[in-house]
């Protein structure tokens, strides 16, 4: 057997020891890297949202309060006119900058239109956002079968996954009535299956709309929108916000468990029922220890150190205050090594080094997050 065909694989206590990096978003907690669609029907604004987006984030400004990663942005509209999308650009902003384009013709997929976005990127490196505009306009003929849809979808999912962009595919809902609006998505349940995340934008009344979103990687949430007279819509409301956004709940938890004191050494099950004791706030003890080390760099930017080890067969979480480490003399800034030392075997961390990336969504190739490396009394390794 060749070392070729070896399966590269990661145990799952190595895995749940290991900090990784969150997902990186183009709209803050709402559109991560990836493929998605957003769904409408007829005329709901869809195409207005889209261009909106478009500019929004080649300027680098806030989407609906998110802050959003700047770079260029390509929208295929490709029901459109160039004479109809600059009257539109005309009317949702003073100025459109140089780092949003437009095409409104483009090849269907597996017939050219990977190569044509891939001349595109190359030209183009700081791309964060492609709009399709619709979905429809680049499948090829074939039948609406559930392998057809996810074999097309799966192509832009590559494509998205490769560069590290977020392709967004504008869709239309089916007329029919149904309790799950997500279940109103046009053509077989393959198309909600292959994207990382479904928008739904349906009309309550004229110019009001909900933004139903579910996805892998954020909350569940629907934003309540107004269209306002220049066609922009505007945010009214925002479930997502009620109870604050995982990582910046446990950054404010913990801010506030080290108010008084240097450093806090405990189990998963310690620390939650420190830092939620009445289970108001449903922090399990499975899930700090997921906040946390998905939140390692938030973390540190609030001036907490945090990490997962073992000692004696049990996890144990350890917090500590920036001021609380002395840090004289400290030496550089050193990766994480994902590995207990007193635990796991040499045969587990090179396990864990050989761990293919696609079992991590990616995250395995990338640098690890970096922490400060204490003076001997205060260091302690994975």
């Amino acid at each position: 057997m060749t070392q070729q065909n070896r399966l590269h694989t990661i145990d799952g206590r190595t895995l749940m020891d290991r900090p990784l990096e969150p997902p990186n978003f183009v709209v803050d907690t709402l559109l991560s890297q990836g493929l998605h669609i957003l769904v409408g029907s007829p005329k709901v604004g869809k195409s207005w949202l889209a261009l909106w987006l478009a500019v929004t984030v080649a300027k680098g400004e806030p989407v609906w309060g998110m802050s959003v990663k700047r770079g260029t942005t390509l929208y295929l509209c490709l029901e459109d006119s160039v004479l109809r999308i600059q009257n539109r650009l005309f009317e949702i902003t003073e100025d459109a900058p140089d780092s949003v384009h437009f095409c409104t013709e483009c090849a269907p997929i597996g017939q050219g239109l990977e190569e044509q976005v891939e001349i595109f990127l190359a030209a183009h490196p700081d791309t964060v956002l492609v709009i399709i505009d619709t979905l429809q306009m680049v499948r090829p003929v074939h039948d609406a079968t559930y392998a057809n849809d996810y074999r097309d979808l799966s192509v832009l999912k590559r494509l998205a996954d490769k560069h590290g962009i977020a392709i967004l595919l504008i869709h239309h809902l089916r007329k029919e009535k149904a309790d799950d609006v997500f279940h109103r998505i046009s053509g077989t349940t393959a198309i909600s299956g292959a994207v990382d995340s479904s928008f739904t934008l349906v009309e309550e009344r004229r110019g009001s709309a909900k933004l139903s979103c579910v996805g892998r990687d954020i909350e569940y949430r629907e934003l309540e929108l107004q269209r306002g007279s220049e066609n922009v819509w505007e945010l009214v409301s925002d479930s997502g916000t009620q109870a604050g956004q995982p990582g910046e709940q446990i950054v404010t938890l913990l801010s506030a468990l080290l108010t008084g004191r240097e450093n806090f050494i405990g189990t998963p099950t310690e620390l939650s029922e420190e830092i939620d004791p009445d289970r108001s706030r449903n922090i399990t003890p499975k899930k700090v220890a997921r906040m946390i080390l998905q939140s390692v760099d938030a973390l540190s930017k609030a001036g907490i150190t945090a990490m997962v080890r073992r000692s004696n067969g049990k996890r144990l979480v350890e917090l500590h205050r920036a001021d609380s480490v002395d840090l004289e003399g400290a030496g550089e800034i050193v990766p994480i090594d994902p590995v207990a030392d007193q635990v796991l075997t040499n045969q587990s961390a090179n396990r864990a080094e050989d761990a293919d990336s696609s079992l991590l969504g990616g995250q395995a190739s990338r640098p690890a997050i970096r922490r400060l490396q204490f003076r001997a009394e205060a260091r302690t390794h994975f």
